[in-house]
Parts: C-alpha cells; structure tokens; sequence
C-alpha cells in the first residue's frame, strides 16, 4: 500500500513540470472586469495581442462588468487554476472595492499576482459647452450651481469614483454623482452632454478632445503629459496637491502553478519590453513599471501597501456602495 501511494505522488509530480512544458497548449481567457472602451479594456487588449506574440498561443478577451468589477473579479477568483483564465485588473477592482464592497473573496489572499504592467493619471473633463474655460472657472460654475451640476463615474468603487469624491471634497462642493457601467460608458455621457463633469483616462479623452466633443482642464499629476504638454497639471491650474494616479496588473486563480505563473510573467516582461508595444502605451500616457517591479513578487507587496494606504481614506471620506 505504502508503495503504491509513493508512487501514486511520483506520478503526480511527474505531470505538473510536462503541464507545465505544455503551456499553454490552448487559448487563454484574459477577463476584462469592466465594460469595453475604457482603459482598462484598451490596455489588457493591447498586452493580450502582445502576450499571444510571446506566448504563441491565442489570448480571448470577455468583458464581464459589474459592480465596480467585483463581478469579473470573482470569476477569476472561482476559475479553474490551471493557466488558462487570467484577470487583467487595476486600483478601482483590487484595492478599492475592499474598502466599499461586502466582497466574498480576500483580494490578497484569493488570487496569485502575475506582474504590474503600467500606471496613468486622470485628466479633469468636462462636457464640450460648459460655460467654463479654465479649472478656476469650472470650479466656481460647480460651487454656483451644486444642485445643477453633474459628475459621472465609471461604476461605485471605480478609480474615476473614488477619485470624484475627492475632487467634491478638494473643492469643498457637492456634485451629483451619476454611476455608469464602465469607462465606455460615461465618456458617452460626457459626450452627449448628459453630464457636466468626469476624471477620465487621456487613453479614453484625448480622441475626445482633439475633436472638440470635450474641454480638459488639468491633469491629477505632479506633471505634464508628454502627449498633450499643454494641458495643465492640477498644481498650475489652481487646484495645488489634488494628484490621482491608479495601475493595471495581471492576476490568476489562487493555486496556478508557479511555473505557469512565471511563463506568464516572463510573456508579460517580454511584452511591456517590446518597443511596439512600449510606443503604443506611451501613446495612451500609460507609465510602464520599470523591470524590477514587474515580478509577482513586487506586485503582491505593492497592492498590499496600496491597500493599507487607501482604505483608510476611502472609509474615512464615507465612499460605499448604493
């Protein structure tokens, strides 16, 4: 008896390293946990095309939103850990709604890190025929009309929703917050005009912008765009120390093997050091994490610290969900 257990888990040693070699020998589903057009949905298309390269093997992209993406979020976390399911997913989905969702999975503990891909800021926008034109001026038409004036979001616990709570509270002015399904979405709204005012990604605005649909009027940084130099940042347009910045990253399953994990890191690496690829973020103001904060390792200790940093902040500015 003892003989055939020992060779029973000899065997199965053997397979997990020939899975592993395998790898992967089908495609893989990359989960999209918000709606198409946003960032999110650009960027993990954008890394998918060059991961499929790296990894010679087809990488399907789904959408599935929803509540700020916890819907898409515990899809991955209930998949099947072999490799094949991944979650493309960002500050808003694996930190924020923490702090806002009775979530029923550990962000930390219930999915394995793949690697950090890229950070941006928000660029301040507003509806093309506001009666406002310059930040000054859009804060002192809000504070003239706080019943009047409108704010979309891209869900409740979204980075472009944590970030407008700030922005009400920087400017010590309530605006009716409008929640959309996606980033998609509210920049449809600002578009059409259903809404005055929205923090939106320059990889969504900037179409926007250079076709005269929207105003920008300041970027959430400490600095400028190197794509649109002349869009001021928040310090120079009259609102100094309003910064938002937030991050997409790769996860799987909790329990893939780690010789998948690392397959799949080393296909991120590969991706993000294509020059290709590299001008195409640049082109969407994405700030590529340098090397040595791309392993899984430096993501776990960074979403870790982005949680002890912001759920205070988020609980104490009363932001939860509706």
């Amino acid at each position: 008896m003892r003989k055939w257990l020992l060779g029973l888990a000899l065997a199965m040693l053997s397979v997990a390293p020939a899975a592993a070699d395998d790898y992967p020998s089908r495609p893989i589903t990359l989960v999209v946990p918000l709606s198409v057009g946003g960032s999110t949905d650009v960027i993990g298309r954008l890394m998918a095309e060059g991961m499929r390269k790296a990894l010679n093997q087809t990488i399907v992209v789904e959408n599935t939103s929803g509540a700020g993406g916890t819907i898409g979020v515990n899809r991955v976390v209930h998949a099947v850990p072999d490799g094949y399911t991944m979650l493309i997913g960002q500050w808003g989905t694996n930190v924020a709604t923490g702090a806002i969702y009775d979530l029923k999975f550990d962000l930390l503990k219930d999915l394995d890190p793949v690697g950090l891909i890229a950070t941006q800021p928000f660029l301040i926008v507003a509806r093309h025929d506001i009666p406002a034109n310059n930040l000054k001026e859009l804060i002192a038409w809000i504070k003239a009309n706080p019943d009047k004036a409108t704010e979309g979001n891209s869900g409740i616990g979204s980075p472009s929703h944590v970030s407008g709570i700030l922005f009400q509270k920087a400017i010590n002015s309530p605006i009716q917050m409008i929640p959309y399904r996606g980033a998609g979405e509210s920049t449809q709204a600002i578009v059409s005009g259903q809404i005055d005012v929205l923090l939106n990604t320059p990889a969504v605005s900037m179409a926007q912008l250079k076709a005269g649909q929207v105003k920008v009027f300041a970027v959430t940084d400490k600095r400028r765009l190197s794509i649109a130099p002349d869009i001021p940042t928040t310090d120079e347009a009259g609102l100094p120390g309003f910064y938002f910045t937030f991050w997409h990253a790769f996860w799987v399953p909790k329990g893939t093997p780690k010789p998948i994990v690392a397959k799949l890191n080393a296909a991120l690496r590969a991706t993000l050091n294509d020059p290709d690829i590299r001008k195409k973020l640049a082109a969407l103001a994405q700030d590529v994490f340098p090397p040595e904060e791309q392993s899984p390792e430096a993501l776990a200790k960074f979403q870790a610290a982005e949680i002890a940093k912001w759920w205070p902040i988020i609980k104490s500015a009363g932001i939860k969900a509706q």
